[in-house]
This record gives structure tokens, sequence and C-alpha cells, in this order.
């Protein structure tokens, strides 16, 4: 499978979406609303993974290859992490 760059600015982009509404909402209806809508608009262009082990049990299961399952979850990692730091930004 290629590495598709929109492919992984969807990851980030979700995973920044759905950490901030984590951290901003705490609300489980919130969150599962957030992760459905993300999953079915990127769902088909990454598979809306949005979570490092969702990447790698489909690495595992090796339903994506290496390549893209590391990039995923760089992608991911980065944007919970500035997720987080918005939120403690907007907050203060």
């Amino acid at each position: 499978m290629a590495l598709y760059p929109i492919a992984i600015i969807t990851e980030f982009i979700g995973t920044f979406i759905f950490l901030f509404v984590i951290v901003a909402t705490g609300n489980p209806w919130a969150i599962g609303a957030t992760l459905a809508v993300l999953a079915y608009l990127g769902g088909s262009i990454s598979g809306g993974h949005y979570n490092p082990a969702v990447s790698i049990m489909f690495l595992w299961d090796r339903g994506i290859g290496l390549p893209n399952a590391l990039a995923y979850i760089v992608a991911q990692v980065i944007a919970g992490v500035l997720a987080v730091v918005a939120w403690k930004r907007i907050k203060a």
C-alpha cells in the first residue's frame, strides 16, 4: 500500500479534533458523536484510525503496511500533544 500524504493529514486532523473534544468536554456523548463523524468523514481516506493502538492493530492484522503505520502513529501522537497544548492555551 502506498503512503499517501492526504491519509496522514487526515489522521492528524482527525486525531487533533478527537483529542480536543475529549479534553475540552469530557462528555461521552460528544466524544462518541465526534468519533462517529470523524470515522465517517475520514474512513474512506485513511481508515479513520485516530488512535495509535488502532493503527498498531491494523499493522498486526496486515491491514496497513509498516510505513503507513509509522506515519499514522507519528501524526497521531503529534496531533494529540498539540490538541492538549491548544486546550491549555485556550483555557488559560
